[in-house]
């Protein structure tokens, strides 16, 4: 099987010309929804030792590891806000089994959160410590650098300690009525994959550099342009 450390977001596939998220919609598929917090956490059983860990996406580095099994880990691999909320993970994280992957939204004691970019609304005060949005499930045999990405398709169930927000996603396939008038789902997919044989698309190394300019243009708030990010890093 092949090593996939990261799940693309299918508007973020589209770039280099991959269409296989166009045939997701027409069949079943495992789907995650993302909640846009920060940081994004990792936790889990490290299969290289047996021990539970948590950590940044830089659990993956394939040079300078940062695996955290303890408060000094985390000292000594991590500063500040991100440390921080570490700390609180790996002391409020549930010892579950596998190796999962979420969004830090906050701490307990409010009923509104803004980690990033987007202001989420619960309907009472959160009373748990911490508040994780998780969305991926990695297995590895015994390296978390082979682990192997799929979208989360289960619930983890809240602790006292820890609430655990899952967002629903579906596929809709079939007829779509919309403003009255109803269209087939399958004949504007397969429109779109044929136009997109026309298009020019960017390469992989583009494409990674438009992401991180799309991303600090959110992150920094300004408006995105309609001409092409490549150029912003130029």
């Amino acid at each position: 099987m092949t090593k996939i450390l990261h799940i693309e977001h299918p508007e973020d596939t589209i770039l280099i010309g991959d269409t296989s998220f166009l045939q997701s919609i027409k069949g079943k598929q495992h789907l995650s929804m993302k909640i846009d917090g920060a940081p994004a956490i990792v936790w889990g059983i490290n299969p290289a030792t047996g021990n539970f860990f948590v950590g940044t996406k830089s659990v993956f580095n394939k040079v300078k590891i940062k695996i955290n099994e303890t408060h000094a880990d985390i000292d000594t691999n991590h500063e500040g806000k991100v440390a921080t909320i570490l700390h609180d993970c790996l002391d409020w994280l549930p010892r579950t089994n596998g190796i999962f992957q979420g969004d830090f939204i906050g701490v307990g004691g409010s009923d509104e959160y803004t980690p990033n970019t987007i202001t989420y609304k619960f309907d009472t005060v959160i009373r748990e410590n911490i508040i994780i949005a998780p969305h991926t499930l990695y297995t590895a045999e015994s390296d978390l650098r082979d682990a192997i990405a799929r979208p989360l398709d289960f619930v983890i169930t809240d602790t006292p300690y820890c609430k655990f927000v899952k967002t629903e996603a579906y596929i809709w396939s079939g007829s779509y009525t919309e403003l009255g008038e109803e269209f087939e789902l399958s004949p504007v997919v397969n429109m779109i994959e044929e136009q997109m044989q026309t298009v020019e698309f960017v390469t992989d190394k583009e494409a990674a550099q438009i992401k991180k300019n799309v991303n600090r243009s959110i992150r920094e708030g300004y408006a995105l342009p309609t001409t092409i990010f490549w150029a912003m890093s130029h």
